[in-house]
């Protein structure tokens, strides 16, 4: 007698909720659990790479995308005190030639909505919380905090960057403090401001950079602001700041964004904690996803797009190997572990390369930047047309003979 494949996921964040849809789109029993008592995402905005956008669109989800989205004009960098462009990576109108999907900037929580659409009734278990895993014959068991469990055939910890699944795999791993401290705010506008300009801003300069875009179709704009510091700063998005606090810490810096600095009216602050890839995800019928996997600096602007990529690797290994969950998960790693390793990696220079700290520094850099937007300006400024080019829809598991489910029983 056949049955279907069946998955627990823990946490409902952006990572785990597009893996819950996928592996239901694939036909197999998921079960996703969130210790928040309703879904919600944070107040922010993030930028929809096309390698992310290829994946939802796959997903059924490209016009409802579209629909909240803004269409960047271009990467632009700029001098913090000048506004000087330094580089110009055109987006509108070239990444769906040269990428196969377009660019778009969303807030966080019409993306999670829009994912929250894929699942099943009654596949989401909210208020609660997991506070442990264990491997047993032929599966695998999630315990929480209210004392219940739920067995499956593999558990996928999509629980982020204080993953208790990971924990419990591999153990307690302190993260280090980066230095860096980050400031997030979303400001509305009725009316597009002539002092922010149609495209996302890399503001570069010594010790900090700033990253201003629109968001939900030009009705408001993101603001990330990234300073070094020496004072360790909570690893969390809602820890409190203010405007005061913002403005003192860019103090001098070009008056366009003071203009939008002084506009906003919650802004808060996270430190930047960072962690070394991993060697291995998974141990037995459980595995990790997303942030709990790979936590990466916000440099590149992968996180969430990292994690939807993920989500759907991993359905289209489980879907082809079926109840072969140790085969499903070596495709699986094998797949991503090498492309978020390097994602990791290059964030973390990324953020080196923003903030040389002497002008003399800075302008070497620039003068680097205009001489590849010349001979390439896909290949300037962030570099980021490699992470662009991937497309997970790609993604073939090496499967000489599939092991169904029925044929298991």
């Amino acid at each position: 007698m056949s049955r279907t494949l069946r998955v627990g996921v823990i946490g409902g964040g952006i990572g785990g909720v597009a893996l819950a849809g996928a592996l239901a789109q694939q036909g197999i029993e998921v079960r996703l659990f969130e210790r928040a008592n309703a879904f919600g995402e944070v107040g922010a905005g993030i930028q929809m790479t096309p390698n992310a956008v290829k994946v939802l669109q796959r997903l059924g989800l490209g016009d409802a995308l579209r629909d909240v989205a803004f269409i960047p004009q271009a990467i632009v960098g700029r001098n913090w005190d000048t506004a000087r462009e330094n580089f110009r990576t055109p987006l509108s109108g070239v990444c769906e030639e040269l990428y196969g999907a377009p660019f778009y900037h969303v807030h966080r929580a019409d993306l999670h909505h829009i994912l929250t659409t894929l699942l099943p009734a009654g596949s989401a278990r909210l208020s609660t919380a997991c506070v442990g895993v264990r491997q047993q014959r032929d599966g695998a068991v999630a315990a929480f905090e209210d004392g219940s469990e739920f067995e499956a055939d593999l558990i996928v910890g999509a629980d982020g960057v204080r993953s208790i699944v990971r924990e419990q795999l591999f153990g307690a791993q302190e993260p280090r403090f980066t230095g860096n401290m980050c400031f997030r705010a979303v400001v509305p506008f009725e009316a597009m401001p002539e002092f922010v300009s149609p495209d996302s801003s890399f503001w570069l300069g010594p010790h900090a950079h700033v990253v201003t875009y629109y968001v939900r179709q030009g009705a408001a704009v993101n603001i990330v602001a990234v300073a070094e510091t020496q004072q360790w700063v909570e690893e969390s998005w809602n820890a409190k700041s203010s405007r005061e606090e913002l403005l003192a810490c860019f103090e001098g810096w070009h008056p366009n964004l003071v203009r939008l600095f002084e506009r906003a009216d919650s802004v808060f602050k996270w430190g930047l904690f960072d962690r070394d890839p991993m060697q291995t995800w998974s141990r037995g019928n459980i595995t990790l996803l997303g942030d709990a996997a790979h936590p990466m600096l916000p440099f590149l602007s992968q996180g969430a797009a990292m994690a939807i990529e993920d989500g759907y690797v991993l359905a289209q290994s489980l879907a082809a190997h079926g109840i072969d969950i140790a085969s499903a998960l070596r495709d699986y790693e094998a797949e991503r572990l090498p492309r978020t390793s390097r994602v990791q990696l290059e964030s973390r220079e990324r953020g080196r390369t923003y903030h040389l700290p002497s002008a003399f520094a800075q302008h070497k850099r620039d003068l680097i930047y205009k001489f590849k937007s010349y001979l390439n300006p896909q290949a300037s400024g962030i570099q980021a047309n490699w992470v662009y080019a991937y497309n997970a829809n790609d993604f073939v598991p090496r499967v000489d003979c599939p092991v169904t489910l029925a044929a298991a029983n």
